[in-house]
């Protein structure tokens, strides 16, 4: 089973649990634009929406940008579909921990973690890194029976990336896409086979066949 189709199962089965915490971020700007919603909305929920919309990014531009490289190395562009940034997905996790406030300490944590890792090892921040060092610090915490013990806070960092990754990719019109989910969609009904018709002895009228096939 490749790694598309394995997320696909996370992301039509149980996602991920929530795992985090409060942090605040004084130097991301905020945002006074209205937000436009296309979709319904209950009352509450869109009056909780534009709240949390107006209060701007979570993440800091470095942590976007780090979280937008894992996001690709996760779900990374096909030949089906793009990749999870192209979908949205770092803005969806960045509105995430925004709504669910217990994935703010976890996400940021595991990000400082991976920096300071990048650090230790390559003398630069995970993004700058080259794609080769990239993959080589993922694979290291992307395993959680094949990690180091020294790995565990990464591996549980990219356990909750990984899932959030691929909920924020799935529920995205490209991952629906993806998917080839159809949802609901009109029948047509054809009648009753001709073959079953002819094994019982029957026959459609002009008029059924005018006005009900």
């Amino acid at each position: 089973m490749d790694r598309r189709s394995s997320l696909k199962l996370i992301a039509t089965g149980a996602l991920a649990a929530p795992v985090v915490i409060t942090g605040c971020d004084t130097d991301t700007p905020k945002s006074n634009k209205e937000p436009k919603f296309e979709l319904d909305r209950n009352p509450d929920e869109l009056v909780r929406e534009k709240k949390l919309i107006a209060e701007g990014p979570f993440f800091s531009a470095t942590e976007l940008a780090t979280i937008t490289v894992l996001a690709d190395i996760i779900i990374p562009k096909d030949e089906k579909s793009g990749s999870a940034s192209e979908a949205g997905v770092p803005a969806f996790i960045d509105f995430i921990v925004r709504d669910m406030p217990t994935h703010q300490v976890p996400m940021r944590g595991g990000l400082r973690w991976l920096e300071l890792q990048c650090l230790t090892r390559y003398g630069q921040p995970f993004p700058d890194c080259t794609a080769a060092q990239q993959l080589e610090l993922v694979d290291a915490i992307a395993y959680p029976e094949k990690a180091k013990p020294a790995m565990k806070p990464g591996v549980q960092f990219f356990s909750l990336m990984r899932n959030l990754t691929a909920t924020g990719f799935y529920t995205s019109a490209i991952g629906v896409k993806d998917l080839d989910y159809q949802g609901n969609q009109p029948n047509v009904w054809k009648g009753v086979p001709a073959e079953v018709l002819q094994q019982h002895k029957l026959n459609y009228t002009e008029k059924e066949n005018q006005e009900c096939i």
